[in-house]
């Protein structure tokens, strides 16, 4: 625990920090706990260690219902994280993890793809706000992996890659599911296609149909996702579009 206040801990920061830049070669910063310290600070760090990309975690509750799963409006959740990044400076590099868009993900693959779609019909998540400025995961070393706090469910993991990696947005791949989970190769597929047609942060995004068991959005009208048990999708795709990528429940056009 160190006094972020203190002028000299500040100051000795972001001499470390521009080391980090000048001879260590790194060009990005992570801000852990970044709800432990004021934006006010963290920007004192951004500015004047001038990074490429910063991104804060910022892991605060989502609003739950008597059900004991999320409130389908959590515009509360998300503005906490939108109002970091304008603290910071919203025309700067400063970006947060979209912990908004993994907690209603966790629970929509699970029969429940009808919260993929917000009461304003855009994603419900940051990205639905602000997609420049947040970080898509499905899962991090907190989490997921050993520390298991608040994994996704294992068995629909290649559903979140399909969704972030063809969202807006900037996608976050979880080291343990690329290398040790044996999901590179279905991971890889959905980056090539997304890199291939440019699908990018800012990319627009049309929801199609949000129900129980399926999710289909275009994005950019280059791209169509499906999340979902559903097969009978034909007469909802649009001519000219081909499966590219496919696996447990969810495809690729």
């Amino acid at each position: 625990d160190i006094d972020h206040l203190n002028p000299r801990v500040q100051k000795e920061l972001v001499e470390w920090l521009n080391w980090l830049g000048t001879d260590v070669g790194f060009d990005g910063w992570r801000f852990d706990f970044a709800k432990g310290y004021s934006a006010d600070v963290a920007k004192i760090y951004v500015d004047r260690s001038e990074p490429s990309f910063a991104v804060a975690e910022i892991w605060t509750s989502l609003a739950y219902g008597g059900d004991g799963k999320p409130n389908l409006n959590q515009d509360p959740h998300r503005q906490e994280l939108v109002n970091w990044v304008n603290k910071v400076g919203g025309s700067g590099p400063a970006t947060t993890f979209d912990f908004t868009t993994k907690g209603i993900l966790n629970v929509a693959v699970e029969g429940e793809l009808w919260r993929l779609r917000g009461t304003d019909g855009k994603a419900p998540g940051m990205i639905g706000w602000w997609p420049a400025k947040a970080v898509t995961f499905v899962d991090n070393h907190d989490t997921g992996s050993t520390q298991h706090m608040w994994p996704f469910p294992s068995d629909r993991v290649m559903q979140g890659y399909a969704y972030i990696l063809t969202h807006p947005g900037t996608p976050c791949i979880f080291y343990d599911h690329f290398f040790d989970w044996g999901l590179k190769e279905e991971i890889d597929r959905l980056v090539s296609i997304r890199t291939r047609q440019g699908i990018h942060s800012e990319s627009k995004l049309q929801i199609m149909e949000a129900d129980a068991d399926l999710y289909l959005a275009e994005i950019d009208g280059k791209v169509i996702v499906k999340l979902g048990p559903r097969y009978d999708v034909g007469h909802l795709i649009p001519e000219g579009f081909k499966v590219v990528a496919h696996g447990n429940d969810y495809a690729v056009w």
